[in-house]
């Protein structure tokens, strides 16, 4: 079983991946997938820039990837990481792999007053526990974590601007 130190931990790593995004030319997000005991399966940064693709956000290209790999039964006992709460869109996506445990440093409304009105990110004003709440399936999600939550904005700092 995982607990809140691995939590952190693999939050640290997709604030790395995050930042390797970025320096790649994409936006500032990174996730990873972990086993129920916490050992890292994949990692992805956002890819929407310079892949030109709308979906490339890194928990959704995460999820996709995953649903080839594992099958729907091994991935509901995995937890995705992400620096920022998953958006309406990368929710559906965890949600259709069957992830079972979602884990974020920084929350949505965080994230909505980093963007601003930011065209690349027009962030909606949702919460993933809502939109989950609506669906079949009793995701966990845990987050956010207040000090991480500041490092996971710092990787944004001027990039919106």
């Amino acid at each position: 079983m995982i607990d809140h130190n691995t939590d952190e931990k693999l939050l640290q790593r997709c604030i790395e991946i995050s930042e390797a995004a970025r320096a790649g030319g994409n936006t500032p997000f990174g996730a990873l997938l972990a086993d129920k005991d916490g050992n890292i399966l994949m990692e992805q940064g956002n890819i929407e820039l310079t892949e030109k693709k709308c979906t490339g956000h890194a928990e959704c290209s995460l999820a996709d990837r995953a649903s080839h790999e594992y099958t729907k039964d091994f991935l509901w006992t995995c937890s995705l990481y992400t620096t920022a709460e998953p958006c309406v869109m990368c929710s559906g996506a965890i949600y259709w792999a069957n992830i079972g445990r979602v884990v974020y440093a920084m929350e949505e409304t965080r994230l909505l007053e980093l963007t601003g009105s930011n065209e690349v990110n027009p962030t909606f004003d949702l919460p993933s526990r809502e939109i989950y709440k609506h669906g079949q399936k009793n995701i966990t999600v845990v987050g956010p974590f207040k000090d991480l939550e500041v490092k996971a904005a710092e990787v944004h700092q001027g990039y919106w601007d």
